[in-house]
This record gives structure tokens, sequence and C-alpha cells, in this order.
């Protein structure tokens, strides 16, 4: 027999069970976290041909650089290796146009071999802190957006352009660095960390040499080439600057930076070469004479007199190679301009040009051929050079006597003569005092 069921008990089976809500992420302590975006490479794309379409001369660059997508990089950069490492949400948030124009920033800073400039210049000036580097990476970005941008290409908000910046343009980073300061407090400028491909200074974001997908040297120096063809294919159509690059690659200088290293440092090792006394900071003797404040000798960069030969034998491929050793060796000496002096010599010395640009130097002659008179210029020359540098065919008498200073001679590439009526003959070779490295 049941028991009688009671009004409680019929409210107990018709009231409802309400299930307790579960406990939310939020009271519980976590923290909630977006699903992570993934790189937009369909916009990525976009952009990389629209580039390409402003620059066809660059396609090969373009094209051959790897997409790496990370998380760690603030926006675009590349390293060495011709990796190209994407952050994503840099991705969502720029527009298409504007990643088209990083696009042919970032691939500039590896064709223009920023990385090995700035060791070179670190290494040369001493440079090793974090600040000396971000300098040399916004030093690149100036050389690089004088002239990169419009026609096809917009400038992205806030670039760092030299114009931006108060400083003068058509410069090279070198000259940056070395001769300017910069103040990136004013506001609307934008600084990208461009890389390792930048300022030569590893990120921890970047795969290093032993990673996947990058070039070997003889790859990278093949896309240079390829590069340096299409600008020359289209030189009308195409910046001062990226000429003035492409010329240099189909033509490397000759290893001025080994040649003129040894010959400087012989020559401001010296006594009494090298150096000037300076009262910008006293001499360590100071301290023994109270109340006597004693100059220091301060080390200067070497000076140096370029011959170059523009007689009739010298031919205009000669003296345009002769103009790009110029440029070389106004960057063997750390950007100084100042200290590089240029004469022309046939025959005749004429005047002694200070080196501005390679391309303002007037190089006149086309008679005969006696680079005693070139020499004699230099060495008449106040203060006189530490170095002479001569660039000729080498059909020229010599000084009987060596000067003063080192010699370095740059000797164009002639076939060998002989006279068969004479088999003691020898050609006329540059004197044994003169360092001799064939130019061709």
């Amino acid at each position: 027999m049941s028991a009688p069921v009671t009004p409680l008990d019929v409210g107990k089976r018709i009231r409802p069970k309400v299930a307790s809500p579960a406990p939310t992420p939020t009271d519980a302590g976590w923290q909630v976290k977006p699903p992570a975006a993934r790189l937009d490479r369909d916009k990525l794309y976009a952009a990389r041909l629209q580039a390409v379409r402003a620059r066809p001369y660059l396609a090969t660059a373009l094209f051959a650089l790897h997409l790496v997508e990370s998380r760690q990089v603030p926006t675009m950069g590349v390293d060495r290796h011709w990796r190209c490492y994407v952050s994503p949400a840099f991705v969502d948030r720029t527009p298409v146009e504007d990643l088209a124009s990083v696009w042919v920033h970032e691939v500039s800073h590896l064709l223009r071999d920023h990385h090995g400039r700035s060791d070179r210049l670190a290494r040369d000036l001493g440079l090793n802190g974090p600040d000396d580097r971000l300098r040399m990476n916004i030093a690149a970005d100036c050389e690089i957006n004088d002239d990169v941008y419009g026609d096809g290409l917009v400038t992205p908000a806030g670039a760092l352009t030299p114009e931006r910046l108060d400083l003068p343009e058509g410069q090279l980073m070198e000259d940056y660095v070395r001769g300017f300061g910069f103040d990136l407090r004013k506001p609307g400028l934008a600084w990208l960390d461009c890389g390792s491909g930048a300022d030569g200074v590893d990120r921890p974001w970047e795969s290093g040499p032993d990673g996947a997908d990058g070039l070997t040297p003889q790859e990278r120096d093949a896309v240079r080439f390829r590069v340096a063809e299409g600008i020359r294919a289209r030189p009308g159509s195409v910046p001062k600057s990226w000429r003035r690059w492409a010329e240099e690659a189909f033509h490397p200088p000759q290893p001025w930076r080994q040649l003129l290293g040894a010959a400087m440092r012989s020559a401001v090792s010296g006594p009494g070469a090298g150096g000037d006394y300076s009262y910008g900071r006293p001499a360590r003797r100071s301290v023994g004479l109270p109340g006597v404040v004693l100059p220091s000798l301060r080390r200067r960069p070497p000076r140096v007199s370029v011959i170059v030969d523009t007689s009739g034998s010298v031919s205009d491929d000669e003296l345009g190679s002769a103009l790009l050793e110029v440029t070389a060796i106004g960057r063997a000496v750390g950007g100084r301009r100042d200290q590089v002096s240029v004469i022309s010599c046939d025959a005749a010395a004429r005047t002694v040009n200070a080196l501005c640009q390679a391309a303002d130097i007037p190089l006149i002659g086309g008679g005969g051929t006696d680079l005693r008179t070139g020499f004699a210029a230099a060495l008449r020359t106040r203060p006189q050079p530490d170095v002479v540098v001569v660039l000729t065919d080498g059909q020229t008498p010599w000084p009987a006597v060596a000067p003063s200073c080192r010699t370095v001679v740059g000797l164009f590439r002639r076939p060998v003569r002989y006279n068969e009526n004479n088999t003691e003959y020898r050609p006329t070779a540059p004197p044994g005092w003169a360092r001799v490295v064939t130019i061709g």
C-alpha cells in the first residue's frame, strides 16, 4: 500500500529542477585569449605583385625572398640570408599599397648590402652598442627612402626620409652615420625594425645561418646580378641611386680596402704622420704639471691623392672604371671625402680637385703620358698626402726616386707586347716601390 501523497510531496514533484550553471573561465580566474590571427598571405602576395608592377627591375629580388610568419617581429624585417619575417597583425592593419612599399624597402636593404656595410662601418669606427646599430638602421632607411617612393609606390605614413629628419638628400648610409645626428622625437615619425639585413645584428626571431630556406652567397650574388641587368636595360625609368648601384654591381671596385688599409696603416704609423695635436682632450702628462694643459696627439684619417691617367691611350670605359675606383677609395677612408684629392694627368698635371662626388670630377687630357708631373703636383699639395694612388695603363715614365709616402698603382689590363727583334725586351712596368693591382 502506497503512502499518502501530501501537498508538499506534490510541490516537490512538479517543481522544475534548474541545473546550476557551470563555472566560466572568468569565474575561475582564467585569462581568455582571442584566437591568434593567421598570416594573410593572399594580401601579402597581392602587395608584392603591386611592388613588381611598380618596380619591374626588382622582380627577381622580390620573388627570391622567402616568407616566414613570425609573431615576434614587430612589423616586417629581413635577415642577411634573404628570409623575410612578417607579423600577421602588421599585415592585417596595413593597406596593400603600404605593404607594396615595405616590400621594396626591405629588399633594398639586401640588394645594397646594408648588413655588410654596417659591419664594416662598426669595425672601422668602433661602434658596437645597440644605439649605434639603431643609427645605422635609420641611416640605411634614409639612403633607401630618399628616392624609392613615387611612380606607383606610396610613401608609408611617417616613413623616415632625409627631409623629415632635416638631413641632406642623396647621401649614403655611411655619410648619414658619420656626419649627422637623428632626432626621432618629432611627431608622426615611424621606424621599422628591418632586421639583421639592415644593420648586421641578429634578431631573436631569425633562423640564423643554419636555418632553412636561406640563400647561399652564390645565389645572392646571382640575384643582385639579375637585378643590375634589369636596371641597365631601362636606365631612363630608374632612380639615380639605383643606376649608381647597378654600375658598381657590374664593375665591382678592386680590393682597395685591403690595399689602402695596409698602405694607410704603414703611412700613419710613421713618425710625425697621421696625427695632429689637439686641446680637445688634454694629454695624460698634464697631471704631472699642475696649471699646465698639454695637447694630446689625435689620430686622423689618412690623406689620399689619386692620380688618374687621362692620356689618349686610356679609353672612356677605363676612365669610367677609374671614377668608380675613386668612389671606392672615398669609402675606404671612411667616407671622409675631404681627405681625398683627384689629379687628372696626361703629359701635364691638371688642377687638384677635392672629392665631392666622383661624377663631378673633370677628367681633362687626351695627349701624351708623363705621370711624373702628377706625382710632383700631388706632393706639392699642403698638407702632403699619406698615400698616393695612381690609376693608369702603365705606359708612362715613372719617378726615379720613390715618393715620401706609400704608393698604390691600379693598372688597367693591357695585352703583353714584345719585340721579336730584341729577345731581352721587357715591357715598361711600375717601379718596385709601388704596390700594383691589375684593374679589369
